[in-house]
């Protein structure tokens, strides 16, 4: 074999074992481009749709946006404590009002505001990520906290508003409670998730490295660490009372996300006997949206806010009177997340590699 042969040899095989991660890294930003941008929608109803009074507010954010938001007052404007409600993905502030029914019922002021890039928001020309959530959920905790009427604070988020809300309850230690709804243990594990819903098909040994790498690049544009944005590390940072919810049947966000935030958040707290205490429910049958339709989610958080803000009912009769008040979906249409519908932007084809064995699937 020539000299000359054995470069274009080498050079053949250097290109073959480099093609994998060039494919990898198109697919990665192809992926960035199609799902970092939320379809903003506006809210179709508004609390007074709901029978409850409201005020119209703005959260300003550390950056300068004003973010839609609704003040619902707790019954007589009294002081009370305050209950932070963070919508989900493609969502806006108007789906959480079936929560805030019946947390005015117990006694509850509520503020839910639009996530940037959602809602009345304009769209965003950067990608949004967890990390925004969180950002947005702090300014609405820190908005909450200002107010005089205000006893004490809680969050409340569903899905990627979930993570918002461990987020903010990580880095505002004033936050009192937090009750996460079907969400994400982990950036990288919701990008695996998503290649499933889009019915992409890669084999586990392909399709974890290149969500870890997806994610990677995914959050460059705003600069944030994976595990900055990761809600299982906020459990592991937030020190007061959590309740983790999740429908036993969710197909977006599989209920073992749940198992893995509440193991971390116990192994934290392990050897503290002061720990506060990490909670959990599965609602059989249910599915990613709408957990609220169910008594025994509304009576779960009905008694679980009555035990870690100390009111204002006794924890039973909260849990009662939540399970008893009619919690319904705003009429609206449905649609699929724009992350998983196809398009006339499709992703790229993956690295066609042979997967090595393995002893079973992860995630």
């Amino acid at each position: 074999m020539t000299t000359r042969h054995r470069a274009r040899v080498a050079g053949a095989t250097a290109a073959l074992a480099v093609a994998p991660f060039a494919l990898a890294w198109r697919f990665a930003h192809v992926y960035r481009s199609r799902a970092g941008y939320p379809r903003p929608s506006a809210p179709t109803s508004d609390p007074a749709d709901f029978g409850l009074p409201f005020e119209t507010r703005a959260v300003r954010t550390p950056d300068g946006l004003e973010l839609p938001a609704w003040w619902i007052p707790a019954p007589g404007d009294g002081q009370a404590p305050v209950v932070v409600l963070v919508h989900g993905w493609e969502s806006a502030r108007h789906r959480t009002l079936p929560n805030a029914q019946f947390l005015h019922a117990l006694g509850y002021h509520v503020l839910t505001v639009d996530i940037r890039g959602h809602g009345l928001n304009p769209a965003e020309t950067i990608p949004v990520s967890a990390g925004e959530f969180g950002t947005d959920a702090l300014a609405a905790v820190e908005a909450a906290l200002a107010d005089r009427r205000a006893t004490a604070v809680a969050v409340l988020g569903h899905s990627m508003g979930s993570i918002g809300a461990i987020l903010a309850a990580a880095a505002e230690p004033r936050v009192a409670a937090a009750i996460l709804t079907a969400t994400p243990a982990d950036p990288w594990r919701l990008t695996r998730q998503t290649f499933r819903l889009a019915r992409l098909p890669i084999p586990d040994p392909i399709a974890y490295p290149l969500a870890w790498l997806t994610t990677r690049i995914y959050l460059e544009p705003r600069g944030h660490a994976v595990a900055a944005i990761s809600a299982s590390a906020a459990a592991r940072a937030y020190r007061g009372p959590v309740l983790l919810i999740h429908g036993s049947d969710d197909r977006v966000v599989p209920v073992g996300h749940l198992r893995r935030l509440a193991a971390a958040a116990r192994t934290a707290r392990a050897g503290d006997p002061e720990a506060a205490t990490v909670e959990e429910l599965v609602i059989a049958g249910g599915q990613h949206s709408w957990l609220y339709e169910d008594p025994a989610y509304r009576a779960a958080i009905g008694r679980f806010l009555a035990a870690a803000l100390g009111g204002p009912l006794p924890p039973h009769e909260a849990a009662c009177l939540a399970a008893s008040v009619p919690a319904h979906r705003p009429i609206e249409p449905d649609h699929a997340f724009s992350a998983i519908t196809r398009d006339d932007r499709p992703l790229p084809p993956v690295p066609d590699v042979e997967p090595a064995p393995t002893a079973g699937s992860g995630g």
